[in-house]
């Protein structure tokens, strides 16, 4: 009955990591996306220490990249594990966002 216990809650942590994971990529993939073209890795990064301290996803990685198009922005990184001497379970989430461009009217 515990490790039923146990795995419920580590595949809610998962989840929740997954959630706040795809919510810094959409966050990254809107500066990214804006007309002046921020840094979305820093915001990304920004989003998941405002929201959880930093503790809730461990060995972040953040990539970028744009066309002239869309802006994507991938999140990667670890949730927490709760099983002693098991790595965190992976985490990856990406989000894609069109390019704000200005266009003449019928083009």
């Amino acid at each position: 009955m515990l490790f039923l216990i146990f795995g419920i809650i580590q595949g809610a942590l998962w989840f929740h990591a997954r959630h706040v994971a795809l919510g810094a990529a959409q966050e990254g993939a809107r500066v990214v996306a804006a007309e002046d073209g921020g840094d979305g890795e820093a915001r990304a990064r920004e989003f998941i220490t405002n929201l959880t301290g930093g503790t809730l996803i461990s060995n972040v990685i953040i990539n970028e990249s744009a066309t002239t198009q869309t802006a994507t922005v991938t999140v990667n990184g670890q949730a927490p594990s709760l099983i002693p001497g098991v790595d965190g379970l992976p985490v990856s989430q990406t989000a894609t966002a069109p390019v704000e461009r200005f266009t003449r009217p019928g083009s």
